[in-house]
């Protein structure tokens, strides 16, 4: 006899749902999300195997991102519930919403944690390796910089939208990025454009040189380029200068603010890494640098929590279904939307920066871009990027350096 105990989590609530293998319903409860709650339960699953000695326990629930991330520590950890013959399951919600799909009934909670305990009374699912406290540390900082890697961007695009009204032509004539510091500088300064096209030349490349610090091997040629830009631009009325004006200079304080947040992670993250040993081999490959490999680690965590490397593929779904039916077998096979999008993200970035830098890589990308007349980079650096899987589990797997093509990989130990 098993016992099995399903959890409907909330951020406020723990529905719960106690059932044996014979599918009688022990009890059904609601208790909060905190301490007491999950306190109260680990007492009563220590109360009915008291009872019964249940060969095994299982206690299961929804992976809801932050929300599961407490009970399933807690209770993995407590050492009473240790010394039962116990497993703590967190489950993929698209496998539970399919599950409850075969019923007509409604949706509750209550009913959600009876569904939860029915399907791990099928067995149909994997006891997972519970990820260790310094990867979910460094999967903060890695998750974060993510975000504020994608509010910058949108930032810098409404920045540009801005910037095309008051000076159309300025991202064409000048030789550098917009969004350096020093023209930043001067587009952000209380300054008009008029005034600044109306400088003298010297003045404005003096300035620009002390904004870029000295980088620019010919600030005059810069300055010239800018007052050009002005002087070829459209004119638009002082009320919406103005108005412009205000969100350029909002724009340029909150993407300026972003960047030193970012460098501070940057930070946090290399030196979170240096207590990772994992972290070595994967920045032994090339174009793989802190930054991937944190991203990359953090949402991994132990490679042992994956029992190869299509499992690891699968969950960061870089994973094509196959189709076939009698004698059919369908050529075109579509990727699953399901996995990991933060792991998915970084492997193929990271396999973007790989192709640039080692040539196997590279000769691999270029001939599946190559294959097909459409969406040719698209597919190939995701094909690109499961191929990089291959190579991330075995190293991570074996703890190994990578040496490029001929040189085989060299052990890490």
């Amino acid at each position: 006899m098993k016992l099995f105990v399903g959890i409907d989590v909330s951020s406020q609530k723990l529905d719960v749902c106690f059932l044996d293998s014979d599918q009688n319903k022990l009890i059904q409860k609601s208790l909060a999300n905190n301490l007491i709650g999950a306190g109260a339960i680990k007492d009563l699953v220590l109360k009915f195997h008291s009872a019964a000695h249940y060969q095994r326990v299982v206690i299961g629930m929804e992976s809801t991102s932050i929300y599961s991330f407490h009970p399933a520590v807690f209770f993995h950890e407590d050492a009473a519930l240790k010394a039962l013959p116990l497993d703590v399951v967190t489950l993929n919600p698209t496998m539970i919403h399919r599950y409850k799909g075969l019923f007509d009934e409604d949706k509750t909670d209550t009913i959600d944690a009876f569904r939860i305990a029915d399907f791990l009374r099928i067995e149909r699912y994997q006891v997972p390796v519970i990820k260790e406290e310094k990867y979910v540390a460094l999967q903060r900082l890695t998750r974060t910089r993510y975000q504020l890697i994608h509010q910058m961007t949108e930032c810098k695009q409404h920045f540009l939208e801005n910037l095309y009204y008051t000076c159309n032509t300025l991202t064409q004539e000048i030789p550098t990025s917009v969004f350096s510091a020093s023209i930043m500088d001067i587009l952000s300064d209380s300054l008009s454009l008029d005034e600044i096209s109306q400088m003298k030349l010297e003045d404005l490349a003096e300035r620009l040189n002390k904004a870029g610090k000295g980088r620019f091997s010919d600030p005059e040629k810069l300055a010239k380029a800018i007052q050009k830009a002005i002087r070829d631009s459209y004119r638009i009325g002082k009320v919406l200068q103005d108005s412009v004006d205000v969100v350029l200079a909002t724009y340029a304080r909150i993407i300026a603010g972003l960047k030193k947040q970012i460098q501070t992670l940057d930070k946090s993250i290399e030196s979170l890494c240096v207590i990772i040993s994992e972290a070595r081999s994967l920045m032994s490959v090339p174009g793989i640098g802190p930054v991937y490999t944190a991203g990359l680690i953090a949402e991994i965590g132990q490679i042992d929590r994956f029992d190869n490397e299509a499992q690891l593929a699968k969950y960061a779904g870089l994973y094509w279904k196959v189709s076939q039916s009698g004698n059919f077998q369908a050529e075109r096979t579509p990727r699953t939307h399901t996995g990991n999008e933060y792991l998915r993200y970084y492997l193929i970035e990271a396999a973007n920066s790989v192709k640039r830098c080692d040539p196997v890589y590279r000769a691999y990308y270029q001939k599946k871009f190559n294959e097909v007349p459409k969406f040719r980079h698209k597919r190939a650096l995701v094909l690109t990027a499961r191929k990089l899987v291959r190579l991330v589990d075995v190293l991570l797997r074996d703890h190994l350096i990578y040496t490029p093509k001929g040189g085989g990989l060299a052990d890490n130990q």
